[in-house]
């Protein structure tokens, strides 16, 4: 079996404070496989983009990684020094990041960003540069190059930053896209059309991608496999269809009862209470305290444990449910 292009392992991460270093990840296990596009789904504050964020090595105190591995290419990234991180960003693994308004500078044209990514990485000529810019936002839909090239970031939509940055993401033909909430703030017409956007890069560029979402709609349309994250931990992982239609984790079930059908005149079903803060988690399941099946057993430590092929839960009450 050919292994997968990105290796997570026992990730995980911690904070230091003035009480004391706390995790943020406890063991996060997952991989991604060539040309395949996986999915982080979880609410705010479950550790998705952290998750994201260790893999680009991006992390910054008081966060650090305190255990695990990262293999890209069967090679820990979690090794490297930060020049040779520096030639991995952008050539090997680029990023999305979560918001397009304030992910570009301000200072400087569109133009002059997009041809800095190619200057770190290759010696061509602003020719070469600009030829193949002007390719890749046509190709991502954009039909007035100059104007936007010309233009600064406050000049131009959220829609129209959002290609900029998946352009400035694709513009070395990188092994692995994240893409950390790809459509937040944009309106349901261009969510439709940077998702449409991400499978075409997929098929016309054999990428593979890993989504970070709080939208279970947006993994629907995207993604071959997804894990469910909560407070920290992977509660549930399996083939997008088996999350969708045959769930085993109430906290997965509950994420799809808050999904909003079209149509639907039913009052929007909310989770009780809030994700805890991780100083604050104590023994048992993490979801207890939310959880309407929580019984005996939920104060004793969840491990994850298949509920069928390829499909992991971390739930002892899952075959029941």
């Amino acid at each position: 079996m050919k292994a997968p292009l990105l290796e997570v392992k026992d990730l995980c991460i911690n904070i230091s404070s003035y009480k004391g270093k706390y995790p943020l990840t406890d063991c996060i296990n997952f991989n991604v496989n060539s040309g395949e596009t996986f999915g982080l789904v979880g609410e705010s504050g479950c550790g998705k983009s952290i998750t994201a964020l260790s893999i680009m090595r991006l992390l910054s105190y008081p966060l650090f990684i305190k255990s695990g591995n990262i293999f890209l290419d069967q090679q820990d990234l979690l090794k490297y020094s930060e020049r040779e991180m520096r030639q991995v960003r952008g050539k090997n693994i680029s990023m999305i990041f979560q918001e397009p308004m304030t992910s570009l500078d301000p200072i400087f044209t569109v133009q002059d960003q997009l041809i800095e990514v190619i200057k770190i990485h290759r010696k061509n000529t602003l020719d070469e540069m600009l030829e193949k810019i002007t390719k890749l936002l046509e190709l991502f839909g954009i039909s007035r190059v100059k104007d936007v090239l010309a233009s600064y970031p406050h000049q131009l939509s959220g829609g129209m930053l959002q290609r900029v940055m998946i352009a400035m993401a694709m513009m070395l033909d990188p092994r692995l896209l994240i893409a950390d909430e790809p459509t937040t703030a944009l309106d349901v017409t261009i969510q439709a059309q940077i998702l449409s956007l991400m499978n075409d890069l997929k098929e016309h560029y054999d990428t593979s991608i890993l989504i970070i979402t709080h939208d279970l709609g947006v993994i629907a349309e995207t993604c071959n496999r997804v894990a469910v994250l909560y407070a920290g931990q992977i509660v549930e992982q399996g083939e997008v269809h088996d999350i969708f239609y045959n769930s085993a984790h109430p906290y997965t079930k509950c994420l799809l009862r808050s999904m909003r059908s079209l149509g639907s005149k039913e009052k929007l079903y909310s989770i009780k209470g809030m994700v805890p803060s991780m100083n604050d988690i104590g023994e048992g399941c993490r979801f207890r305290a939310r959880c309407d099946y929580a019984g005996e057993g939920c104060e004793q430590e969840q491990v994850l444990a298949d509920v069928a092929s390829a499909h992991i839960c971390r739930c002892h009450k899952a075959a029941m449910l």
